[in-house]
């Protein structure tokens, strides 16, 4: 048997390829959109991809089942609840599939509903050998984390409910997952840093028995403390996660895999003041020391797609800002989310716009030494723009309590006009939402340097 897990950090997203090496026939298990790493090396092993497999409609990212199909002719297979606009093969609790001999004497994987994190998810049971003892593993998609399992109050919005979902994920769990034998291995389809649960692990294979002891979820609980137990403590989703779970349902466009247009200053001013979003890609700090006025700050090196998409709206128009030679992956990054909307990027990146004070930005960061000096000299509102179960573990005195994925919404709760500090965990989130703010008029606006951790340390040393 082949088998290759490819994790993708800054979505926390894990997908398979899974390959009889008799037959030579393969499947893909929930890919991300860009898939070319999966065609190298199917082809490198001399394997056919006749398989994509989706354990359910994800939220977090656009999925590659497209692009596969139209790349290799693969079957695309859902659990039999999905209903997408495209031509699915629905398999049902139960069924096998061999990718080896048709006698199951090679890899065969087999198929079982386990609805909860969304009603129409299933996880995919992996046997080296359709005769085994034992199964090889388990891909539980979003049912079952390492460490947690799936959140069930992403569909509220569209009318079902968290308690139902819950019930239906307790059931799958114990009557679907918990079943199979302690040496089972597991491979979610994410880990840590994921919003698609609240306490998944940095570990991205573990097996049943290892969460049967130590997975907070799986311990022996009625139903009812299950439901409160996963339901409860839940961060913010962000924006777009509505958006991508509808989209990965549709027979939409593929990828687009080319640069993006280069653009000079003119033409970026003039998209901008049509409505288009101005995405600066650079550090806090590159972008604090000057940038193009009502620009939003989204650095490339930390979870660039998801803020992104937590800030802006789909089908925004979006111009991007980079260091020369990041641009490309910053468009990539998008369209792994679906936003496929970049117009193009400032050609020669930062220094285009330098020599030109007129149309350049800066943008203040406080250090934690002087916080309490701000605020005994003016009006400040601090602003605390971690989850919100970050939150409850403490928060600086007085702060207003908006996760970034919900500021957008709330910020007519904030005096635009007054000073705002804004801060996070480390800086990453403040740049973020401190530029955002700006860009929707606020005038004095300062993330804090090093966020909640550094304050933290601060007040300890003086205690």
């Amino acid at each position: 048997m082949k088998f290759t897990q490819y994790y993708l950090d800054c979505l926390s997203h894990a997908s398979y390829l899974i390959a009889d090496e008799t037959t030579r026939r393969a499947a893909v298990v929930d890919p991300k959109r860009d898939i070319q790493e999966y065609l190298d090396d199917a082809a490198a092993e001399g394997l056919r991809i006749d398989y994509v497999i989706e354990t359910h409609f994800h939220a977090d990212f656009l999925s590659g089942h497209l692009e596969l199909a139209q790349a290799t002719g693969a079957e695309i297979i859902y659990g039999s609840a999905a209903s997408p606009q495209y031509p699915i093969r629905r398999v049902t609790d139960g069924e096998r599939l061999a990718l080896g001999p048709a006698d199951g004497s090679g890899v065969v994987l087999e198929f079982r509903e386990t609805p909860g994190h969304t009603p129409e998810s299933i996880s995919v049971v992996v046997w080296e050998h359709g005769d085994d003892p034992e199964p090889f593993g388990v891909l539980t998609g979003d049912t079952l984390f390492i460490g947690d399992v799936g959140r069930p109050d992403l569909l509220s919005s569209v009318g079902v409910s968290a308690d139902e979902l819950a019930r239906k994920l307790y059931v799958s769990v114990h009557d679907k997952l918990l079943d199979l034998p302690d040496s089972t291995k597991v491979f979610p389809a994410h880990g840590a840093g994921s919003a698609c649960g609240k306490s998944l692990s940095t570990e991205t294979v573990s097996t049943i028995g290892e969460q049967r002891r130590t997975n907070y979820a799986l311990q022996p609980m009625p139903v009812e403390e299950f439901v409160a137990a996963v339901t409860e403590g839940q961060s913010a989703a962000p924006a777009y996660f509505c958006y991508n779970a509808g989209l990965n349902k549709q027979a939409r466009d593929l990828l687009d895999i080319a640069p993006p247009a280069p653009l000079d200053l003119d033409q970026v001013l003039a998209e901008q003041a049509a409505g288009a979003v101005v995405i600066d890609t650079r550090p806090a700090a590159d972008f604090a020391a000057g940038h193009l006025a009502g620009s939003v700050n989204v650095g490339i090196d930390g979870r660039f797609a998801e803020y992104v998409g937590t800030v802006v709206p789909p089908h925004t128009p979006i111009v991007l800002v980079s260091d020369p030679g990041t641009e490309h992956e910053a468009k990539l990054r998008l369209g792994r989310i679906g936003f496929d909307t970049v117009v193009g990027v400032l050609r020669e990146g930062p220094a285009a716009f330098m020599a030109r004070p007129d149309v350049v930005g800066h943008a203040p960061r406080l250090p934690v030494a002087r916080l309490d000096e701000r605020r005994a000299s003016t009006e400040v509102q601090i602003v605390d723009v971690r989850n919100h179960a970050e939150s409850a573990l403490g928060s600086i005195p007085g702060a207003l309590r908006i996760p970034l994925a919900e500021l957008r919404d709330r910020a007519g709760e904030l005096d635009l006009d007054r000073p705002i500090v804004v801060y996070c965990a480390g800086g990453y989130r403040s740049s973020i939402a401190a530029s955002l703010l700006r860009s929707l008029g606020a005038a004095d606006v300062s993330d804090l340097i090093g966020g909640f951790g550094a304050w933290l340390t601060a007040t300890r040393a003086l205690a």
